[in-house]
């Protein structure tokens, strides 16, 4: 069996499992590797070399930076003007879509997402809008504007690094540029004045509350001396329920401690600040012994006419009442000079905070339940409730296994929240606090990336060696702490890039790609160039809306280049089609990560996309193909 014929079995296999969805595709990638080497179709002294590859090395470096810009103030700084938008919808598009593009220009085109995200939904909130009307629009404007420049989307950094391969010198950092501004102009523009209106209007979707119905389920129960929960754990009273009810808080002495902080035992005047619905809270009775409400005040004795003693017991009351007004109200002005503050013995949810997060496409959540993932010991987090494609699920939290896109109700401690969430890898979405960071940080941020630019644009230094200069840079003067430059490497992503670009390797050296160019020449042999490069146009985007973008860049490039060596072409021109049409996949929710990140915020359903992202699929086919030729002619 010839070598092209074993590099097209991995492929489709490679492809089936991409589709098919039940691994990740960074374990997809990494089989399909170790498939070539066991095969012979990668040596194995070469296997891993594509983890050092300069592409790579790049994608990493962009993902540090962006983060850098995110701690620095720089985004929320745009996020917080794009807030005063008003409520005219067409405005709030034009901001929203306009400014998520110009970010995907400078950074990657998820975390530009992940930022501008919670500000869409809190705009959909404020003006009591559709979120679906947003966001579709803004995960497309995402992916537009990573199009605009080299370290925009891992595809153009793939593409610039294959030329790199085949004549020495790769594409620049603003070789992209004539040609992504033009179609991310032109899909601003039909985004913002037709587009949205072929997105689904989802209701319901804006407020947590209408999604969650939260707002009745926060509740207070107390214990009494009869309470068979006395003297058990927290652990011991979820043990005795059919489903563990979140405890956010037990409230003993007029103190509120954390419910999974709490590990003492319970005892007879304590109160539980408990999320549960009716069903959950007469289980707590009826098992637990649980009682609705604070403690009842004492009733007052009714006075007694025909006791003798009445005038006598009224008076030393009196007394005893004003001796007791008087040394509360000592006791209350000393707490006020010591503390200036005093802890409410009501449902008090101070220093815990209810967020809203959806899970991302490399959260360790994915296909995992609660008790898998210690939520709730591990991570100081309690699950009040999940949502799927626009509504709540309704069955038990403990029987969930979370999918990327799902939305979840979540509640913990203020201080430990973001870091949970991002070792978890959800989104927080409407509940992001804004925060301008430090004026020394944005400008040396900004100072740091300019450096990092000119060294590129006048070949001082290579994209890959510039960037990474740079991150370090960031590093070493405090714009980004280690912890976090970690955190911002995207771990899938690159484990996909190093494994597929020696599988794609093979595929050229195998002879697959040459083959798969001559039957393209032999089918397109009467017609003119034109004609094939719509054909790999079209071929590569339906490939990148199954399979991840930088993986349909890398199987892509072999063959764009066999076909301009079998025309006698430049390789540019083909080159670009593969970097601009890798980047557009617009027809479903699998196809880039800032399409599913919107899915479950925006209520979406699989057959949604192509609604918007088809004709905005043809309208970038019509725009870049004449721009490519003028700027990059054959």
């Amino acid at each position: 069996m010839s070598d092209a014929v074993l590099i097209y079995g991995v492929l489709g296999l490679t492809l089936a499992g991409f589709v098919w969805g039940r691994f990740r595709y960074d374990l997809v990638a990494l089989m399909a590797l170790l498939g070539s080497v066991l095969l012979g179709l990668v040596p194995s002294e070469a296997a891993f070399l594509g983890f050092g590859h300069p592409a790579v090395i790049t994608v990493a470096a962009v993902l540090v930076l962006s983060k850098g810009f995110e701690r620095s103030g720089l985004v929320d700084i745009i996020a917080e003007q794009a807030l005063r938008v008003g409520e005219r919808l067409l405005l709030q598009l034009l901001v929203l879509t306009g400014t998520v593009l110009l970010l995907s220009a400078v950074m990657n085109n998820v975390g530009a997402l992940a930022l501008m995200l919670p500000v869409a939904m809190r705009l959909a909130r404020a003006h009591d809008t559709s979120p679906s009307l947003l966001l579709m629009p803004l995960a497309f404007g995402s992916l537009l504007g990573g199009l605009m420049t080299l370290i925009g989307t891992p595809p153009n950094i793939i593409v610039a690094s294959y030329r790199g391969t085949l004549t020495g010198e790769n594409f620049g950092l603003f070789d992209f540029t004539p040609v992504g501004v033009a179609v991310a102009l032109a899909g601003l523009v039909f985004i913002v004045l037709l587009g949205w209106r072929l997105t689904p209007q989802r209701q319901g979707q804006a407020s947590a509350d209408e999604l969650f119905d939260t707002a009745n389920y926060l509740v207070e129960l107390r214990l009494t001396e009869e309470a068979k929960a006395c003297g058990w754990t927290l652990s011991e009273l979820q043990q005795e329920l059919d489903e563990p009810v979140p405890v956010i808080g037990v409230i003993r002495d007029d103190k509120r401690r954390p419910g999974h902080a709490f590990l003492g035992a319970l005892r007879a005047g304590d109160i539980l600040l408990v999320e549960g619905g009716p069903e959950e809270i007469k289980l707590l009775e009826d098992r637990a012994g649980l009682r609705l409400g604070a403690e009842p005040e004492a009733v007052e004795e009714e006075e007694d006419a025909g006791d003798e003693t009445a005038e006598p017991r009224e008076r030393a009351a009196s007394d005893a009442d004003r001796q007791k007004r008087e040394g509360a109200e000592k006791k209350k002005e000393k707490e006020e000079e010591e503390a200036k503050e005093e802890t409410p013995r009501a449902p008090s949810t101070e220093g815990l905070q209810l967020v809203e997060a959806v899970v991302r496409n490399d959260s360790m959540m994915v296909n995992r339940t609660v008790s898998q993932l210690r939520l709730h010991h591990q991570h100081g987090l309690h699950l009040v409730a999940v949502a799927r494609d626009g509504a709540r699920l309704k069955k038990r939290l403990r029987e969930v296994r979370f999918r990327s896109g799902d939305v979840l109700l979540l509640q913990g401690d203020e201080a430990g929240l973001a870091e949970a969430l991002g070792t978890l890898g959800c989104l927080p979405l409407a509940s992001r606090n804004l925060t301008l960071g430090q004026p020394r940080l944005l400008l040396v941020s900004l100072g740091i990336f300019a450096l990092a630019i000119a060294a590129m644009l006048l070949d001082l230094l290579p994209a890959a060696v510039a960037l990474s200069c740079a991150a370090l840079l960031s590093l070493l003067v405090g714009v980004l702490p280690l912890r976090d430059a970690y955190q911002a490497v995207d771990g899938p992503v690159i484990v996909l890039l190093g494994a597929m670009i020696p599988v794609g390797q093979a595929l050229e050296s195998s002879g697959g790609a040459a083959l798969i160019a001559e039957t393209l020449l032999s089918l397109g042999a009467e017609w003119p160039v034109v004609v094939t490069l719509v054909g790999l146009f079209a071929l590569s985007m339906l490939l990148s809306n199954v399979i991840n973008n930088a993986a349909a860049a890398l199987l892509m490039a072999p063959i764009a280049a066999s076909l301009a060596e079998g025309f006698g072409a430049s390789v540019d021109p083909f080159l670009m089609v593969v970097a601009v049409s890798a980047s557009c996949a617009f027809l479903t929710p699998i196809g880039h990560q800032s399409n599913t990140l919107v899915m479950g915020p925006g209520g979406y359903r699989f057959g949604d996309y192509w609604r918007l992202g088809l004709p905005l699929s043809l309208l970038v086919l019509v725009v870049a193909i004449p721009m490519i030729l003028w700027v990059w002619p054959l």
